[in-house]
């Protein structure tokens, strides 16, 4: 038996899934440090935090694996405790707890001081936007509210997530004024439904009015919205991204299908008649703005009809940004009790079908760049290149501008007025300017 040390505890903090779980693990590393405790992101440490995602069948796979592979380094004595939070955690507990005995305690997603109790920290309130950090310095993400009301049959999060809870406009200025002074230029702002923001404070959708003091931050230059429902969306919020420049013209607008049966069975309160009608709205509100949106194929009872009103919808709306995902038959959602009766090879064969069509959407939409000027902010440096966006791509999921680094030095962080010299389906390539 490994004979336990008197070194003081390295807590590594492992993250999957989506930018809100990143989030919250950059709050629990705040609190950690604030703690004086030794904390590092996805390095190595003695005892690990893995903070699981429990969205859909591949995610869920994915956190059992990286469970499973911490087990078993701590019974080969390279790490002392595992710990396990976030979604899967939540929505499985008692389950985990009988397959994976060896985990030293779960926690579900609105447990973290009796987390950090476990890790020997208290829950520190005081704490409003203390947080490590762990994209690039120019960027961060904002969470403006948890959880989500929305009935979607689909959707496993709101059992994971509970109800949505708008976070005090007050409180997110503060954290974004603390981000502006650490270097972060830019502000993602998630919420499972940014439009519902403000419904149980303020008794309104208030999205426009905390764009309004966010855009008042010193230090901040974009506001990216990730995450707005299709149905009740706040139109003043595009008046605003029309005459604000630091807003970003660009939403993340998941709309999930077209086909009218599908979207009815998907209780998604809208039609593809409205869900049309609210796109060329966006777009005679906001010429040129970046439309980001992502589909589900294969859901219970969707037939070649209703795809092919899909893939026909996708071809005449020429969607800037687009990602497709297959369905995942998920436990205790309102479409369990419906047969998952498309086979996988058939949702494969769909989604590759929809990405195709895109791939040729974005290639065309790109060679309209070539000899543009745009202002873009560089990320990183990989390999012989600086890699960054403009103002219509968000980072991870969307286009990148290369800049060849033999060109000169460029900092990180920095914005760069750029001219796209040649275009790909999802790169573009540029010089600089100024």
């Amino acid at each position: 038996m490994r004979t336990k040390t008197l070194k003081k505890n390295k807590i590594n903090v492992v993250t999957l899934g989506c930018s809100k779980n990143v989030y919250d693990s950059e709050v629990l590393m705040g609190q950690l440090k604030a703690n004086n405790k030794e904390v590092v992101h996805e390095q190595e440490g003695n005892v690990v935090v893995i903070n699981t995602c429990g969205f859909i069948a591949n995610a869920k796979e994915e956190s059992v694996n990286t469970i499973l592979e911490f087990v078993q380094k701590k019974k080969e004595g390279l790490v002392d405790k595992v710990f396990v939070t976030g979604c899967l955690s939540e929505r499985y507990k008692p389950d985990l707890q009988k397959e994976i005995p060896d985990v030293d305690q779960y926690f579900g997603t609105t447990e973290l001081p009796g987390l950090l109790k476990a890790l020997g920290a208290d829950y520190k309130h005081e704490l409003i936007g203390e947080r490590l950090t762990t994209t690039p310095k120019n960027y961060a993400y904002l969470k403006i509210a948890e959880g989500c009301d929305r009935p979607c049959s689909f959707c496993a999060i709101p059992i994971m997530r509970g109800k949505h809870k708008s976070t005090p406009m007050e409180d997110l200025v503060i954290e974004a004024e603390k981000l502006a002074a650490s270097g972060v230029k830019e502000l993602i702002l998630i919420a499972q439904d940014l439009t519902y923001y403000g419904l149980d404070l303020y008794k309104k959708r208030n999205l426009a009015a905390l764009l309004e003091k966010l855009v008042a931050v010193s230090g901040i230059e974009w506001i990216r919205l990730h995450y707005a429902f299709p149905t009740g969306f706040p139109m003043d919020v595009l008046d605003l991204m029309k005459k604000e420049p630091k807003i970003c013209n660009y939403i993340d607008i998941p709309l999930q299908h077209i086909a009218d049966p599908i979207l009815k069975s998907m209780r998604r309160g809208t039609t593809k008649t409205k869900t049309t009608k609210l796109l060329k709205d966006f777009r005679a509100a906001v010429p040129g703005m970046a439309i980001r949106t992502t589909l589900i194929v294969g859901y219970p009872g969707e037939t070649q009809e209703d795809f092919e009103t899909l893939r026909d919808w996708v071809q005449e709306m020429r969607f800037e940004r687009l990602g497709c995902f297959t369905y995942s038959h998920e436990e205790n959602t309102h479409a369990y009790k419906l047969e998952d009766d498309v086979p996988q090879e058939v949702k494969m064969e769909r989604a590759n079908a929809i990405m195709e069509i895109q791939s040729h959407i974005s290639w065309e939409l790109n060679q309209q760049k070539v000899g543009q000027e745009f202002s873009v902010i560089i990320d990183r440096k990989e390999g012989g290149y600086y890699v960054g966006r403009t103002e219509f791509d968000s980072p991870d999921v969307d286009n990148e501008v290369l800049i060849n680094a033999a060109q000169g030095y460029l900092r990180t962080g920095e914005f760069f007025t750029v001219k796209i010299t040649g275009a790909e389906d999802f790169d573009l390539y540029a010089e600089v300017v100024k």
